[in-house]
């Protein structure tokens, strides 16, 4: 981020030992990458509950729809006995 591109030139530019400086920066370094691998895991975390409630819902419309066309199916059945007479096999 531009807050830790600002502190790099920072430390370039202040007084102190090369080593100093090295050290610090990989502090900084150390830093930004322990929080870029917990912004990962949290980002996988909320994609995977996201999915996980994206295929409930589906599963769940998915009865619904299928109790639906059941329920149609048996209806048309219904009403074509009551126009026509019962289906001979």
């Amino acid at each position: 981020s531009g807050a830790a591109i600002g502190a790099g030139v920072a430390l370039l530019l202040a007084p102190q030992s090369g080593r100093q400086a090295q050290d610090q920066l990989r502090g900084y370094a150390r830093r930004a990458q322990d929080g870029l691998h917990e912004f990962v895991e949290q980002a996988s975390d909320a994609i995977s509950r996201t999915v996980e409630k994206g295929q409930e819902v589906v599963q769940a419309k998915s009865s619904v729809v299928t109790e639906a066309i059941g329920a149609a199916g048996d209806r048309l059945r219904e009403e074509r006995e009551r126009m026509v007479g019962p289906k001979k096999l």
